[in-house]
């Protein structure tokens, strides 16, 4: 179980993650050596999972996002584990969910622009076995978006 200073320390990770240990153990208020136990032991427990940059898209070139909700005609075994399989190897899908619902996933697609996109549909999500209906709902602004968990609640 974590505490209050593994969530501190969890915090300003998130925040930034090249943050050295002394300075993270400063932050906290605990000693280095015991900054670097905590850490490598959230890292052992699977807590923290690796890390990473976080990039800027405009920046990048990618500038269009759409929403896509996304049914399957049958929720066989194969048909939904083609579908996983199919979608875990896609770089612009970003997350993919299964939800309740009108659809069953839910899909947060960065592409370079609209053409891009079309192709994506084209060649790849309309051309998935089993799925029998998409909507896309087009992202005109991303007012908050995050891979940080809320620790500093």
């Amino acid at each position: 179980m974590i505490d209050e200073i593994d969530k501190k320390l969890l915090r300003h990770l998130q925040t930034d993650s090249r943050t050295t240990n002394s300075q993270l153990a400063a932050k906290a208020g605990i000693s280095a050596s015991s900054c670097w136990r905590r850490i490598k032991s959230l890292e052992d427990i699977g807590l923290i999972q690796g890390y990473s940059a976080l990039l800027n898209r405009d920046i990048a070139g990618f500038e269009f996002s759409a929403i896509v909700h996304l049914s399957l005609s049958r929720q066989e075994e194969n048909t939904v584990q083609e579908f996983v399989r199919a979608v875990a190897v896609r770089p612009e899908i970003l997350d993919c969910y299964a939800t309740t619902g009108d659809f069953d996933y839910h899909l947060r697609v960065v592409v370079k622009n609209i053409t891009e996109y079309n192709t994506f549909l084209d060649e790849f999500l309309f051309k998935l076995p089993g799925v029998a209906q998409i909507r896309s709902n087009i992202v005109l602004k991303d007012i908050k978006s995050s891979q940080s968990l809320p620790f500093n609640q």
